[in-house]
């Protein structure tokens, strides 16, 4: 478990005031699929909030000394069902995924900007021919242009 001086507590206290809980531990504890999730959870957000039901005070901070020992996490906060967790992210998940980002990216970006061109050429095309339509008045096989829009010269 991590120790946090009483200042850093504090400013995670007042980072986590607006946040809602991601995880709800409920009758069956720490589960693995729990833990799974908490895992992924403290990896995306670094903060989070563990909604706790149907235990006591007394169990509710044992079970916050056991959730922060199988995540390697410091417990910033409780009050009632709600637990404040914080770790840090992780250098190989945060590489790992930069590393996944910046390949996905271009590819992506590259089809999303092929794809929006091509839409507006076409959106552009389509507008240019109804302009010219507009401007260019219908003529009768006799030279009479139709709707009294034009002059006969």
């Amino acid at each position: 478990m991590i120790q946090l001086t009483p200042a850093r507590r504090r400013e995670l206290r007042a980072s986590a005031h607006h946040l809602n809980p991601v995880v709800t531990v409920a009758g069956n504890g720490l589960a693995p699929a729990v833990v799974a999730e908490l895992e992924r959870a403290l990896q995306a957000h670094e903060l989070i909030k563990v909604r706790v039901q149907g235990t006591e005070r007394d169990q509710r901070e044992a079970l916050m000394v056991e959730l922060c020992d199988k995540l390697g996490a410091a417990a910033v906060q409780h009050i009632g069902n709600i637990l404040v967790v914080w770790r840090e992210r992780r250098e190989e998940e945060r590489s790992r995924t930069a590393g996944e980002a910046t390949k996905r990216a271009p590819r992506a970006a590259t089809a999303k900007s092929a794809a929006a061109f091509a839409a507006s050429a076409r959106r552009a095309a389509l507008s240019k021919a109804a302009a010219e339509k507009r401007r260019a008045p219908s003529r009768t096989p006799g030279g009479r242009t139709l709707g009294g829009l034009g002059r006969n010269r």
